[in-house]
């Protein structure tokens, strides 16, 4: 496939204007005529930005994908060809692949692998195993999906588990779901480990709940941020002592 035949929407919740102006907002390729970005300012989750343009349009064509981006977010120069590249790669090696990350976990029994190269609040990630690579989980920072599969976010887990969510709801359809190499950078604010902030830790909480019970037949699930083996793992991580 051509690259340049991929049509990319980009959709932000955006809470902070002065994060979004230092970050996203500054990638060069949002700054062209050729892609269009979706700013939610009161979005109450992320399914509630996100949702209303991945599930609610009449799109076709596999080559149209969805990018979900987090404010926080930098895009930098070249960005966008990247990632159509990678993308083109990653459709050509696995079968229906409707579900793509930049940082993701491939989960088999016991054998935890991480894939993607980020940097992370000025650290950089960069894993070993080559990408594009199927995975089990996918970080939040920034998704994309195939239009035409009309994929969403789960509004019960509000900001919190639903790329890993998304990935196991695709795969339930026989929808795979990808890492490939296009590496940004993300400055969130949250602290990588504890002590956690009580605001991040009931917000993290109500949807680990949600999300540990609805996915319980399927544990241990590892995320990029949590190991889950049983109900309350993530409740229990996040209240370590100070």
């Amino acid at each position: 496939m051509n690259d340049l035949n991929y049509h990319l929407d980009f959709v932000v919740a955006q809470s902070d204007p002065l994060i979004a102006k230092r970050c996203l907002l500054k990638s060069p390729c949002l700054h062209t005529q050729q892609y269009t970005l979706h700013i939610h300012t009161q979005a109450s989750s992320a399914a509630h930005a996100f949702n209303q343009h991945s599930q609610n349009n009449t799109i076709q064509t596999f080559n149209h994908w969805w990018i979900w981006v987090h404010q926080d977010v930098y895009l930098p120069l070249g960005w966008d060809q990247q990632f159509k590249l990678g993308l083109a790669k990653a459709q050509n090696m696995f079968d229906n692949l409707g579900v793509v990350g930049l940082y993701g976990v491939a989960q088999s029994g016991n054998q935890i692998t991480r894939i993607g190269h980020v940097i992370d609040r000025g650290e950089q990630l960069h894993e070993k195993t080559a990408m594009p690579a199927l995975v089990d989980s996918l970080d939040e920072l920034l998704i994309a999906t195939r239009a035409d599969l009309q994929l969403g976010f789960d509004p019960a887990l509000g900001f919190d588990f639903y790329a890993t969510d998304l990935v196991l709801e695709a795969k339930k359809r026989q929808i795979t779901s990808a890492v490939i190499e296009a590496p940004c950078e993300h400055w969130s604010s949250s602290p990588k480990n504890p002590p956690f902030p009580n605001h991040l830790i009931e917000r993290v909480e109500k949807s680990a709940n949600y999300f540990e019970s609805k996915w319980q037949a399927q544990l241990p699930i590892t995320t990029p941020c949590f190991a889950i083996n049983k109900i309350g793992d993530t409740s229990r991580f996040v209240r370590l002592p100070r």
